[in-house]
């Protein structure tokens, strides 16, 4: 079972006595930057920090969505099992992503640790509570819901028509452009993922993905760097892959 499931919470799961929130370098981008010094003792009566190793579950398809949760280091994949056993990753969340969002009482996909990740769990019940306090954090949440929808949309589109090789530069292209708004520079892009992964996001066999990722390393398009970095050294002739031109 996920994070989501009170049960069985993990041992890394506390209650902090110091402020998490201090030393988090997130804040400004994530959903708490709404809240200023004074008011963030509301938000933290109500956080919980957590620690999940890597294939760690945070959620499970199906739970009871009691908990909403912050990504505040590392990489989370989302994904739902077809009928038939397939597994679809319909998004990846880093740094400053918020996880629950747009879910009923029930969580409608499973959410799973790429590496080791660090988040913030609330419960919905109290946050609930306290959106209704502060109308510029329901604010702040509704923006980045709406970036849900956008990548929701961008992902129809890698799924549609484009090409195999169009729809990874486009995914290296999304990963560069989030990266920008976390305050990274736009190359190197970290690649947390692995192949699998990669190839079940977007559509494609694992040797699809291995064999166009090194085409375009073989054509200079990227550069394969030590710790799953990614170099793009000319992002304007990658837009161009990317759009077909």
């Amino acid at each position: 079972m996920g994070l989501g499931e009170p049960k069985k919470r993990p041992e890394s799961d506390t209650t902090e006595q110091v402020s998490p929130c201090a030393a988090c370098a997130v804040r400004d981008m994530a959903f708490c930057g709404a809240l200023n010094d004074r008011e963030m003792p509301h938000l933290l009566a109500i956080l919980q920090t957590a620690t999940v190793e890597p294939h760690g579950s945070i959620i499970d398809e199906g739970e009871a969505a009691d908990y909403l949760f912050n990504v505040t280091q590392g990489a989370v994949k989302l994904y739902k099992l077809l009928p038939d056993g397939r597994r679809q990753i319909t998004g990846f969340l880093f740094e400053g992503d918020f996880l629950g969002i747009a879910m009923n009482e029930r969580y409608a996909y499973s959410a799973e640790a790429v590496g080791q990740i660090s988040l913030c769990r609330f419960s919905r019940r109290k946050l609930e509570r306290l959106l209704d306090e502060f109308p510029k954090l329901e604010k702040r949440l509704l923006g980045m819901a709406s970036n849900e929808l956008v990548q929701a949309q961008d992902q129809i589109l890698l799924l549609g028509r484009k090409t195999a090789q169009e729809k990874i530069v486009s995914f290296l292209l999304n990963l560069s452009d989030r990266q920008v708004k976390r305050g990274a520079p736009a190359s190197p892009i970290l690649l947390p993922m692995g192949r699998a992964d990669i190839a079940d996001y977007l559509g494609l066999t694992t040797e699809t993905v291995s064999r166009t990722i090194t085409n375009l390393k073989r054509k200079g398009y990227i550069k394969l760097l030590q710790g799953g970095m990614v170099e793009l050294p000319d992002s304007e002739a990658l837009q161009e892959l990317a759009e077909g031109s």
